[in-house]
């Protein structure tokens, strides 16, 4: 059975050290994305590893806390403008409606956005169900429950 799950809502990263956080949930994406600053690639001693860090000092989420990982890909995204550009891509997991879910989020400069997280159609797909008229059913599942 699917999830009903509303236009926005909050989840926690707990391997990205976020609770909370604003979630726009997107059909009209493909993949799912975060916004982070100071993306970079770097090679040491022969291993390719990113590093980044999540949101921007205007964010009140954010902590200033460098990311970095070899466990990465590199994926062609075509935004909303019809413009193509490669993006790192990462996995990592999601927490919405009490469960722990799988997720890979390409890591995007998404500073002028309202929402730093988009949830897109690979992860919603076969899981959730999208109730444009509601929001945050997620967060007040949690709240309900804690």
């Amino acid at each position: 059975m699917k999830i009903t799950i509303g236009r926005i809502d909050k989840g926690d990263f707990p391997e990205l050290s976020l609770e909370e956080i604003d979630l726009k949930i997107d059909s009209g994406a493909y993949t799912s994305s975060i916004h982070c600053s100071n993306i970079e690639e770097i090679v040491v001693n022969g291993v390719s590893f990113i590093k980044f860090k999540l949101l921007d000092p205007e964010h009140s989420l954010y902590n200033n806390k460098e990311f970095s990982t070899k466990n990465y890909d590199i994926k062609a995204v075509k935004s909303s403008n019809g413009i193509s550009e490669n993006r790192f891509l990462i996995k990592t997991e999601i927490v919405i409606f009490n469960t722990t879910f799988p997720i890979h989020l390409t890591l995007s400069e998404r500073k002028d956005m309202k929402f730093p997280i988009l949830l897109g159609r690979k992860f919603l797909n076969n899981k959730f169900v999208i109730d444009i008229a509601e929001k945050n059913l997620s967060f007040k599942l949690k709240n309900i429950t804690k």
